[in-house]
């Protein structure tokens, strides 16, 4: 019998490589390999939007600078991430390219209900993170309806300053954002609900 051809393992991609890859190509790079993303529902969704605007609203007459998932960061020389919501200080400078080199000042992850991508986003991520000196990081988890957000300790160790699930909280570092999770939670309940529509098209 004749063994099949292995196929050539492709050598590693750079930063740069990776950073000039279309919006579109999904994936993040983990020692200089592409790995696939979460595949983000509807909960998700609602979740990093209604962030976005809250981020953007209390940042804007700051002068800070918020992004939104297709943003890359390059957290190690061979280690890229795309989280889904980032937020820099006031007057950041990124220039013209589509990479990142600088710690941001929070970094926010969705969970998703898959364990592998909890995983990633409470342990590997955390840590990468944490050595690239971002100064805050939250998770916000739909399923659990929990908000956790850490603080970076001078040791290089997560501190958590918030946990909640309902009512308005306020995030120590962050002067005069207010988290509104009854708000929140309401804006995932009506995104995800069912459409009566749906139901009668199908009688």
């Amino acid at each position: 019998m004749v063994a099949a051809p292995t196929m050539p393992i492709p050598p590693p991609m750079s930063l740069e490589q990776w950073a000039d890859m279309a919006e579109d190509e999904p994936g993040e790079l983990v020692d200089g390999y592409l790995v696939e993303e979460e595949v983000p529902n509807h909960a998700h969704e609602a979740v990093v939007s209604w962030l976005l605007f809250v981020l953007m609203s209390w940042a804007r007459p700051r002068r800070g600078v918020v992004f939104a998932s297709e943003h890359r960061i390059g957290v190690a020389p061979t280690r890229g991430r795309k989280p889904d919501v980032t937020m820099y200080p006031p007057d950041t400078r990124l220039g013209a390219g589509s990479l990142s080199r600088k710690p941001p000042r929070l970094i926010v992850e969705v969970l998703s209900p898959d364990p592998r991508d909890v995983r990633r986003d409470r342990f590997e991520k955390a840590g990468e993170y944490a050595r690239f000196g971002v100064r805050s990081y939250w998770l916000f988890d739909p399923a659990a309806r929990i908000v956790e957000c850490f603080d970076l300790e001078p040791q290089g160790r997560w501190i958590r300053t918030v946990s909640a699930a309902y009512g308005q909280v306020t995030v120590p570092g962050f002067d005069d954002l207010v988290l509104d999770l009854d708000d929140l939670w309401s804006e995932v309940d009506h995104v995800t609900a069912d459409d009566p529509e749906d139901d009668l098209a199908a009688l």
